[in-house]
């Protein structure tokens, strides 16, 4: 597409790991996507740590900074803001700037719960303002193309699909007590956490889910405890005092994929676990048709696995390399072999984001994606406690693969 020329002011709410690679990727959309005639200027960030304010200002290179952010969403040549603080402050925060009437990029979950999501998603909508959620893994080149070859039919009829996201990110016993691991502050643990990604990838490339059952544990249920800001769950504390885990560890379920899908009357398995001992980014989806199947990897991320026919002479998989030919890989790379990497997927992200607001595509995952993926959390963890199904209401305005 072809946008006029136009200066999108950015505004950053807090500076971390996340927040630096939005501002990166805000950066590098004029150099990658030259055609869109998009350009940003970073105009103010906000942080708690006057440390990462500083660093955004000599480093990051936005123009102003401040510890309250309110300055953010208050300035007046903001025209999009990233909300990268943690989980808990997200639904204040996206409340907040969409009063403001800025247009808002956040990181997931939106919100602890659907409920807290579903306010953030009344408010964006009442307001106007474009939104974009941190579902990155949707945006891998791989990925387009199954999700072009199963809108295609080329898998025949879609039977069942397999997805599992497993970080070891807490398999330490002695990692740090953090927000993570306290209902109040992160809401449900790896059901927000990995397993809502699983969902979003599911629905992204087969359609919506209609109905879930499931079960949850807790691999361990002490976590030696650490004073809030002195560290992350990465933090390793010999003989500390142990306070409880509040939320789940692991979490599998089955789900059910409703008449709109794709994939309609499909049935599937989504497993998320972060304690597992092995994987690091171990994120993948099976997607089984009558006619094929295919499989993706995001630590192979640049490599879909498609079997297409039943009768074949030559049966098996065929690795596909990610090529010019599929979703935004041209933007990245020349040809064939060249590997693209997380942060290119935050860039493809941004642009999405910056597109839709320009008046472009609307291509971006958006608030109404956040609110399906936290409806089917909330129904996953009520199945939990009560053994049985639950039905998932269809919300409209998403992204997903719709027949």
């Amino acid at each position: 597409m072809n946008t006029e020329s136009r200066t999108i002011g950015v505004g950053l709410i807090s500076v971390g790991w996340m927040g630096k690679l939005h501002s990166r990727a805000y950066q590098t959309v004029p150099y990658a996507y030259p055609d869109l005639g998009l350009k940003t200027k970073l105009v103010i960030a906000a942080d708690t740590a006057p440390s990462r304010v500083e660093y955004a200002r000599d480093v990051l290179g936005f123009a102003e900074g401040t510890t309250d952010y309110h300055d953010v969403l208050n300035h007046p040549d903001v025209d999009v803001v990233s909300i990268c603080a943690p989980n808990f402050l997200h639904a204040e925060i996206g409340i907040a700037a969409a009063k403001a009437g800025k247009h808002f990029w956040i990181e997931k979950p939106v919100g602890r719960g659907y409920q807290e999501t579903a306010a953030v998603q009344e408010a964006a909508v009442d307001a106007g303002v474009v939104t974009s959620i941190g579902y990155n893994y949707r945006h891998a080149p791989a990925v387009e193309h199954a999700r072009t070859l199963i809108a295609d039919g080329r898998l025949g009829r879609i039977t069942n699909v397999r997805a599992v996201f497993f970080s070891g990110y807490a398999s330490e016993p002695n990692g740090a007590l953090s927000w993570r691991f306290d209902r109040k502050l992160a809401g449900t643990g790896v059901l927000a956490d990995l397993f809502s990604h699983a969902t979003d990838l599911c629905q992204y490339v087969v359609g919506p889910i209609a109905e879930v059952t499931a079960l949850t544990s807790n691999v361990y249920t002490q976590r030696p405890k650490l004073a809030m800001g002195s560290g992350t769950h990465f933090a390793v504390i010999e003989n500390g005092e142990m306070g409880e885990v509040e939320n789940e560890d692991y979490a599998a379920a089955l789900v059910r994929f409703g008449p709109s899908a794709v994939g309609a009357g499909a049935v599937g398995t989504i497993e998320s676990s972060r304690v597992a001992v092995g994987p690091e980014c171990g994120y993948q989806i099976e997607v089984y048709g009558t006619e094929g199947s295919l499989k993706w990897d995001f630590e192979r991320m640049n490599e879909l696995k498609v079997c297409l026919g039943r009768n074949n002479e030559e049966q098996g998989y065929t690795t596909v390399n990610a090529s010019p030919k599929h979703g935004d890989y041209s933007y990245f790379q020349p040809g064939p072999g060249n590997s693209m990497g997380f942060d290119d997927l935050k860039v493809i992200e941004a642009k999405k984001f910056l597109v839709a607001v320009a008046g472009g595509a609307q291509e971006n995952s958006n608030i109404h994606d956040a609110a399906s993926a936290a409806a089917i959390v909330s129904a996953a963890e009520a199945s939990s406690l009560s053994g049985q199904w639950q039905k998932i209401e269809e919300i409209h305005g998403t992204t997903a693969a719709r027949a």
